[in-house]
């Protein structure tokens, strides 16, 4: 599930439900337990995931606001058409940052960018 690419930055590769929501609870866990200075920008490659659910999205929220509290950020890459449409119709696309493959998104996080869209604060 989980790989740390480099200090600063946690790859994470998703599995589709029910997996997906315990792999998502564990992470928030995961950084709620750690120190602010200890806690790395995630990528969530989202290549297995088919479907996403309210509490899913969520989740993702949750994710994103302990890790903007640590001034880290949260990148979604390789996400499916039909999940992108959900996070799109929800709004969610202005807050969190997609990026098309792991790897743009690993560049984007080196060198500061973050994703498609900035997301705000």
């Amino acid at each position: 599930m989980t790989t740390d690419w480099s200090e600063n930055i946690l790859i994470t590769e998703l599995a589709d439900e029910p997996a997906l929501s315990d792999e998502l609870a564990t992470l928030i866990q995961r950084f709620v337990e750690t120190e602010d200075g200890r806690v790395p920008h995630v990528v969530l490659n989202f290549g297995a995931v088919t479907y996403v659910n309210s509490s899913n999205l969520a989740q993702m929220l949750r994710l994103r606001k302990r890790l903007g509290e640590c001034g880290r950020r949260v990148t979604l890459c390789s996400v499916a058409d039909q999940v992108r449409s959900v996070i799109s119709i929800t709004g969610l696309d202005k807050v969190l940052a997609i990026s098309p493959d792991p790897l743009t998104a690993l560049a984007r996080l080196q060198i500061g960018e973050g994703g498609e869209r900035e997301p705000a604060p």
